[in-house]
């Protein structure tokens, strides 16, 4: 079930994509499960086609469209179940955004959703979102972190210019710059500065929940 479900994502087949998600709920997976699993490898294989030119914007559009829909039904349950992970001592501001480039926000909202699950408070400033936008909202919003995400390898080399961004202003210092996306890795992270990754979206609300613990107690 979970091939079909990730076949008929690849496929833009909406009502099977809807009835096969029903019918792992049905039989006891997690929403979590569901969407860290056969529907974010989907889109990544989606994103992987995009890149090599079998897929253009419109199927990149419809995939998202799709996806959402399917998010309709599975959020309330992601909600419940990143509320049962262990909650952070401190309430961390999160400023968030897919950058330059990028108009994939999937794994971006998943992160966000999860995130205010466990009780962070998020800033989500979208899409195709510049070094200058991300520097503004540190100032702005005076984040604990800062969240980068890119599904294409062709975008996440702009994550770099956004940490050079917030150095020239004087900024790095204020925000642990934590990164995530397929087209992102641990060794990526560190080659360019960030201070942590995460693979998915429950890995990410635990680091985020150890960055709080350690500032609470250094507070």
């Amino acid at each position: 079930m979970f091939n079909k479900l990730k076949d008929c994502l690849v496929d833009l087949d909406r009502d099977c994509v809807l009835m096969v998600v029903d019918e792992l709920l049905k039989n006891g997976v997690s929403a979590t499960e569901i969407v860290l699993g056969p529907l974010s490898s989907g889109m990544e294989e989606i994103g992987r086609l995009y890149e090599e030119g079998e897929y253009f914007i419109a199927e990149l559009v419809e995939a998202a469209e799709i996806f959402k829909e399917a998010m309709k039904k599975l959020e309330p349950l992601l909600r419940e179940e990143a509320s049962r992970m262990s909650s952070a001592r401190r309430r961390l501001r999160i400023v968030l955004g897919t950058v330059k480039g990028d108009v994939h926000d999937i794994g971006k909202t998943l992160v966000a959703v999860m995130l205010q699950a466990a009780g962070h408070e998020v800033i989500d400033l979208g899409v195709d979102v510049d070094a200058e936008k991300f520097a503004e909202a540190v100032v702005k919003y005076k984040p604990h972190i800062l969240g980068m995400s890119a599904l294409l390898t062709t975008t996440s080399r702009y994550m770099r210019k956004v940490i050079e961004e917030l150095e020239k202003r004087g900024l790095r210092g204020r925000v642990k710059v934590l990164v995530g996306g397929a087209a992102t890795t641990r060794e990526f992270a560190e080659k360019i500065g960030a201070d942590g990754w995460a693979p998915n979206a429950v890995e990410a609300v635990k680091l985020v929940n150890e960055i709080a613990e350690k500032i609470s107690v250094e507070e």
